[in-house]
């Protein structure tokens, strides 16, 4: 399995055929799969996607069951005036989901809502931390806890709703959602897909990245926010760039650009940047620096035809260099079917345009979610074909492309993406609906308002 990862982030190529096989057969065979690596993987579904994490977590949920139960006969709810969240991650500190929500848990309404942290990262002496830290009513660290002793002190704080921002992601923690130690409990931001049943009793969604018609392919019942579930914030305004030069691009031609991970990337998808590159004269494709990956893509690309020093690698920098530097791109690429998220945001609070063609699943669907949230939808695509030709015709057409650019600046003041204040009322509202039904007795079942984004 970890040679599997390795190759994608390698970007070896020569066996991806095969991958698609080799995932088929484990699920075929109910064999355990990593979730997150089928999101990267063409050709499969959403449904497909919840199998592989029901199946994933099976054994856990089984072994969390004695402790599920001691933790559910203790009765130490609190019915106060304030709804008590539970954020569970192991991001607070500079990491792009602690950038993403940190100004939405700053406009939280403290007269109806009391926050706490339950952090499983390393600290930092960051900027970020301090603030994640500070937002917080309780911000308790359970590093060092087993999943039982942390699933104890969130019960015993009396937390009404449990929020995970991981999922299946990185150093993941989810059998500590599988103790149940809240009694409602929320995947969230985190993680593009399902994490199967019994964890989480509500996925926040919005109507593009999960319409209506996909709900039997999550495990979660669909908590709609009216525009894009990504909240995105309007801080660290990005200053005017330097030259070109100081990133180390062309000082004429295009610029095309992802700065997706390299692991996003596949055959297909690369294939149609290198048919962009070799019709747009003088063009470049400017990437995030990849140490393993760069010298197999640049082999790639001189197997396409395209001198492999048209690739460009931006080195690694802190979000207000990153966003100063993004606005020299001309155009930014998506991937499939995991496509772009916070680089995708980033890029259009940075003013420049992207280009998706977005699948049935969540993780393919997100810059598309954005791009209706900023009132860019002609940017979002059907086909490969349409992909090339729209991309094509912006790189050969100056004028097109400035009028995209002019309509997403003057969209920014008061784009959906951008409104914290907006996106937190909204969020508020789906935790005060899952209360309150929770205080009935109801069961989870999908709340929220579909927008006029759904497709």
């Amino acid at each position: 399995m970890r040679s599997f990862i390795r190759t994608r982030s390698m970007c070896e190529w020569e066996d991806f055929p095969a991958r698609e096989g080799f995932a088929r057969d484990a699920l075929r065979k109910d064999e355990r799969l990593s979730p997150f690596l089928l999101l990267s993987e063409p050709g499969f579904t959403a449904a497909e996607q919840r199998r592989c994490a029901e199946t994933w977590m099976r054994g856990r949920i089984a072994a969390a069951a004695a402790g599920r139960e001691s933790l559910g006969r203790q009765s130490v709810r609190k019915q106060g005036s304030r709804i008590r969240l539970g954020y569970l991650s192991n991001d607070f500190q500079e990491h792009a989901t602690a950038m993403l929500l940190i100004e939405t848990l700053e406009a939280h309404d403290r007269g109806q809502f009391e926050l706490h942290a339950y952090s499983y990262g390393g600290a930092d002496a960051g900027k970020m931390r301090q603030r994640c830290v500070e937002v917080f009513d309780g911000f308790t660290p359970i590093g060092g806890l087993t999943d039982a002793q942390a699933g104890q002190a969130i019960h015993d704080d009396g937390i009404d709703i449990l929020i995970d921002l991981k999922g299946f992601t990185r150093d993941t923690r989810t059998s500590i959602l599988a103790l149940r130690p809240a009694p409602v409990q929320v995947n969230f931001l985190g993680y593009p897909g399902t994490l199967g049943s019994d964890l989480c009793d509500y996925l926040i969604t919005d109507s593009f990245v999960t319409p209506r018609t996909s709900a039997a392919d999550y495990a979660e019942s669909l908590a709609f926010l009216p525009h894009s579930y990504q909240p995105r914030g309007r801080a660290a305004t990005p200053a005017a760039p330097l030259g070109r030069a100081s990133a180390g691009l062309p000082d004429q031609g295009f610029v095309f650009c992802c700065f997706n991970q390299a692991f996003k990337f596949t055959p297909e998808v690369f294939a149609l940047w290198c048919r962009l590159l070799n019709a747009v004269e003088n063009s470049v494709l400017w990437l995030l620096a990849a140490p393993q990956a760069e010298g197999n893509l640049r082999n790639e690309a001189w197997n396409h035809g395209i001198d492999g020093d048209r690739l460009v690698f931006a080195p690694d920098v802190g979000q207000i260099e990153h966003l100063r530097r993004l606005q020299l791109a001309d155009l930014v690429l998506d991937t499939s079917p995991y496509g772009a998220h916070t680089t995708a945001s980033d890029a259009l609070w940075a003013g420049v345009p992207v280009v998706t063609r977005p699948s049935a699943t969540f993780a393919s669907r997100v810059a598309g979610s954005l791009l209706h949230a900023v009132g860019l939808p002609e940017l979002i695509v059907a086909s490969d074909e349409d992909y090339f030709e729209l991309a094509l015709a912006l790189a050969r057409d100056p004028g097109k492309l400035a009028a995209l650019r002019r309509k997403l600046a003057a969209n920014r003041a008061t784009a959906p993406l951008f409104d914290v204040p907006a996106y937190t009322l909204a969020l508020e509202d789906l935790f005060r609906q899952m209360e309150s039904r929770r205080r009935a007795h109801l069961l989870p079942t999908e709340i929220g308002a579909l927008s006029g984004a759904a497709a």
